[in-house]
């Protein structure tokens, strides 16, 4: 059987680091910032480190097939 491919989305979305943690970008700031607190825009900036079990599943199905 031939080697299963990486999902290029996800490589485009995610990053792991040097821990095994995976970091996404923060979610809610494509539209509609003037109904959004300051403190939500604030704190959806850079990016984010995603809960570990969100982790896992990102690096199970999608990241790590080999």
């Amino acid at each position: 059987m031939s080697k299963l491919k990486t999902h290029s989305g996800s490589k485009k979305r995610f990053k792991v680091t040097a821990s095994g943690r995976v970091k996404a970008q923060a979610a809610g700031k494509r539209h509609g910032m003037v109904k959004r607190t300051q403190k939500m825009k604030r704190n959806a900036r850079g990016t984010m480190v995603l809960a570990p079990q969100d982790g896992v599943t990102i690096l199970k199905n999608f990241l790590r097939n080999a």
